[in-house]
């Protein structure tokens, strides 16, 4: 079951981003008066078309649904010979170069317009996410040293003011990219109730993350981990090792086997490693102190071995919905498709200079996993997921790629500088070079999803 969802998930997220992508092109070459002969979802043999409006264009699926590709009057795919004089002025290449350019460039601007109004629909909705409340670290760790303690608030990362949790993940990441550390604005309630809210900065260095470990949980590495609920059992499961040894609803666990248990999370971690392992657990019940012993059942799955003593425990963080204005939400959609743009693009340059492994490259099968994924988790996830897919499919065609948008851009460019257009041979030679380097990417992004699968 989840492997036709996971495929379905896919497949739109795929259809989604295709269409969007060349309906930029299509829409940009009505505009400037060129003759669109097909609109193809998909590449290669034409399995289903239908041909509509004034030009008859061919709108069709192809059997490779990784891609597609708009089809224009153009002079260097065939004879014209037959081709009325009213249509050669609408041949593309007989426009100018600034028009060619517009044309090209429509379909990755698209796709930045499409994650743009994702991203503000959901600003605007309301995107109900953790608080970016702090857990208190451990003491050898980065954020300890710096003075976390636990409970502290993010308001402010690096002079940017934050409201959830993703907020705070996401300025982590550019920090480690531009090798930055990063300044908090923490905020904590007092001991005195009367006294308010203490508000501090924290600074805490990302030198020890590696532009490698972005793809994991590296701010736990620093110390850096979303605030859990205190340990307050919930249901109890009867016959289950928690209700034998006496545990009841409503028992605040405050240490096992003397380890202080600081939330849900430290008490679950601490059940998980001591699989057939008597336990000592103190607890507050309706105030007073008490102590059991439990020993959790050990259970083997896919090889790993854990304990567990069947009791509901609270693990949701403080939640806050994040919601804005239609225009705030829409600049919050423009600048997380610009911090995200910029983000991949120096990705991008360091995996070229060797500061960041190749083993980030993704491909079709990560992405399918991840749609899959995020379509189980909810609508909003999974919308955030193809905003930004469509980021990165935007950014990719701009690459000075000969073949993608990119690289027909660059010889625009080349154009506009020097007042003519690049030849013939050259094109050609450069076409090849470029189908072998998309072909080689392609290769590595597959064994790296394959690699990801087996380990």
């Amino acid at each position: 079951m989840h492997f036709l969802q996971t495929l379905l998930a896919f497949a739109v997220v795929l259809g989604v981003l295709i269409i969007v992508h060349e309906l930029g092109h299509y829409l940009v070459a009505r505009w400037c008066g060129v003759k669109v002969l097909r609109f193809s979802v998909g590449m290669g043999k034409v399995i289903y078309s239908r041909r509509f409006g004034k030009d008859q264009t061919e709108w069709a699926v192809s059997v490779l649904p990784l891609g597609g590709y708009v089809k224009m009057l153009d002079a260097r795919e065939g004879d014209l010979s037959e081709v009325s004089a009213e249509d050669m002025k609408r041949e593309f290449t007989r426009q100018s170069v600034w028009r060619r350019i517009a044309i090209v460039a429509a379909g990755p601007l698209a796709n930045f317009l499409l994650a743009i109004l994702l991203f503000a629909g959901l600003y605007s909705y309301g995107i109900p996410e953790p608080a970016p409340k702090l857990r208190a670290p451990a003491e050898q760790s980065i954020a300890y040293q710096a003075g976390v303690r636990g409970g502290e608030l993010v308001t402010v990362v690096n002079g940017k003011p934050i409201q959830i949790w993703n907020d705070l993940r996401w300025q982590m990441v550019q920090a480690v990219i531009n090798k930055k550390a990063v300044t908090l604005d923490v905020e904590r309630a007092a001991a005195d109730p009367h006294a308010g809210k203490i508000i501090r900065t924290v600074t805490i260095p990302v030198d020890s993350i590696s532009a490698e470990e972005l793809e994991g949980d590296f701010l736990v590495k620093l110390g850096i981990d979303l605030a859990r609920p205190r340990a307050i059992l919930g249901q109890v499961v009867p016959d289950g090792p928690a209700m034998l040894a006496g545990l009841q609803s409503g028992d605040l666990i405050v240490a096992v086997n003397g380890n202080a248990i600081t939330d849900g999370v430290a008490l679950v971690d601490a059940v998980r490693a001591a699989p057939g392992k008597m336990l000592q657990i103190d607890l507050l019940r309706n105030g007073k102190p008490l102590s059991v012993n439990v020993t959790p059942e050990a259970v083997d799955k896919d090889g790993q071995v854990f304990g567990r003593i069947k009791v509901e425990v609270p693990m949701m963080p403080d939640m806050v919905l994040a919601s804005h204005g239609p225009f705030a939400a829409l600049a919050k959609g423009v600048q997380k498709t610009w911090d995200t743009s910029t983000m991949t693009l120096k990705m991008v340059g360091k995996m070229i200079v060797g500061e960041v492994s190749w083993k980030n490259v993704t491909g079709p099968i990560t992405i399918a996993d991840y749609a899959g994924q995020t379509a189980r988790i909810g609508l909003i996830s999974y919308l955030s997921f193809i905003a930004f897919v469509s980021i990165s499919l935007g950014v990719m065609n701009l690459l000075p790629i000969p073949v993608l948008d990119g690289g027909h851009l660059l010889y625009y460019a080349v154009e506009v500088l020097t007042g003519r257009p690049v030849s013939e041979r050259f094109g050609a030679i450069a076409q090849r070079a470029g189908i072998g380097i998309l072909m080689t990417l392609m290769l590595v992004a597959v064994f790296n999803d394959i690699n990801r699968l087996i380990s």
